[in-house]
């Protein structure tokens, strides 16, 4: 689900802290090493997507922030600001030339320049927790 959160909304609020929980905490955020990537160039969207960015020859932005239970990319588009709710269990992440985010019929490709890079430990990061929520709900033995 993509909301437009240019202006603080509390339905808003609230239904992104019921699919994805609430932040971590300051303490928990620095155990962790930070809870958020640094910005991140988009390279290419689902057309159900486009939308949600700046046209062809501008440079589109975003940034992932991790929550307990999903993660929310950050998109700007000009002065606008859409966040994409994603829950653990609907997050599909493949390591192509870069990075690509799949969810909900919709993807994100990030591209793999020097800010990319310097975001590894964040996916490091990010896909040990997926990994931690996902093992909770372990069905191997049925």
């Amino acid at each position: 689900m993509v909301l437009d959160t240019t202006y603080k909304n509390k339905e808003h609020e609230n239904l992104i802290n019921d699919l994805v929980g609430k932040r971590f905490s300051f303490l928990q955020s620095i155990k962790m090493k930070g809870i958020g990537s640094k910005r991140m160039i988009i390279d290419e969207v689902s057309p159900n997507m486009k939308t949600y960015t700046n046209k062809i020859y501008y440079v589109n932005y975003a940034n992932i922030e991790m929550r307990p239970f999903g993660i929310l990319i950050r998109i700007n588009k000009g002065l606008s600001n859409f966040t994409w709710v994603i829950p653990y269990y609907q997050l599909v992440i493949y390591k192509t030339n870069g990075s690509c985010i799949h969810a909900q019929g919709r993807f994100i490709k990030f591209r793999n320049n020097i800010n990319f890079k310097e975001n590894k430990a964040f996916f490091d990061k990010l896909l040990d927790k997926k990994i931690e929520h996902e093992s909770q709900y372990n069905f191997q033995g049925i």
